[in-house]
């Protein structure tokens, strides 16, 4: 049976599975249509609302409040959700909003770290083994691409999308979508380098790390506009990585930070 506080406040429509790997902490309030899934951790003084399903072996830290409708003035009352996948750590006060329209979800996928005071807005999505540190703000409909990196008290533009296996330095302001594997930084952040170190971590070879610093130099470092820089790209032999970035480029809507 699962372990849930006798102070804990669950809706009787609430879904907690009943596995003893569930535990549920003091002063907890789970509402609505809320589905909580074995082997997840709830601290104390968590408030989780709505349509959220929380997948397995997730923590979540006291204070947290997941699931409560969007700061949107859109928000008609409709049915929206919030869905996470595994084992997710959300720390401390780290507030995450449903979608906004009826039927809207905001996403978050698998092995995901929110450190304390982090808020994720309606109907962003957030792949896997992304780090946001504290404070960080995604306002609504950001997307974060798997593997990236987001540090303390960066606040990111709507619709900006941040791609996979970069870094984002500290206090950074985000107002345009930052490519696949770099670092950016600045206010507002723009790229500064190849994401070298996060991508060693990775076991990317030296010869696929010299390849994407040739990507990017033609990217940043050669004069070029977007259109020829893609036309250069597209001259290049053809690689996951060069695919990444030149797909990233023709699909960003608000434009690459430059």
């Amino acid at each position: 049976m699962a372990k849930i506080h006798p102070s804990a406040i669950i809706s009787p429509e609430a879904f907690i599975d009943p596995d003893e790997s569930v535990e549920i902490g003091p002063y907890t309030i789970i509402e609505g249509n809320a589905t909580i899934h074995k082997g997840c951790k709830i601290g104390p003084y968590v408030h989780i609302q709505g349509y959220t399903e929380i997948g397995e072996g997730c923590r979540i830290f006291s204070g947290a409040i997941i699931g409560s409708i969007p700061q949107d003035l859109k928000y008609k009352g409709g049915k929206t959700y919030l869905k996470i996948g595994k084992r997710n750590t959300i720390r401390e006060f780290v507030t995450i909003n449903t979608g906004t329209s009826e039927g809207e979800s905001t996403t978050i996928g698998d092995d995901n770290l929110f450190m304390a005071y982090v808020h994720i807005a309606h109907n962003c999505f957030i792949g896997n083994n992304v780090i946001i540190a504290n404070g960080g703000t995604l306002a609504g409909h950001v997307v974060v691409d798997d593997f990236a990196i987001i540090g303390g008290l960066v606040g990111i533009h709507q619709f900006c999308k941040i791609g996979k296996h970069s870094i984002i330095g500290g206090c950074s302001k985000i107002t345009k979508d930052i490519i696949p594997y770099v670092v950016a930084d600045g206010h507002p952040a723009v790229p500064c380098g190849v994401n070298k170190t996060g991508l060693k971590r990775r076991e990317f070879s030296s010869e696929k790390i010299m390849h994407i610093e040739e990507i990017y130099k033609i990217c940043f470092r050669s004069g070029l506009n977007v259109s020829e820089a893609i036309a250069e790209l597209e001259k290049m032999e053809e690689t996951e990585e060069r695919n990444d970035i030149m797909g990233f480029i023709k699909e960003s809507s608000r434009g690459i930070a430059k």
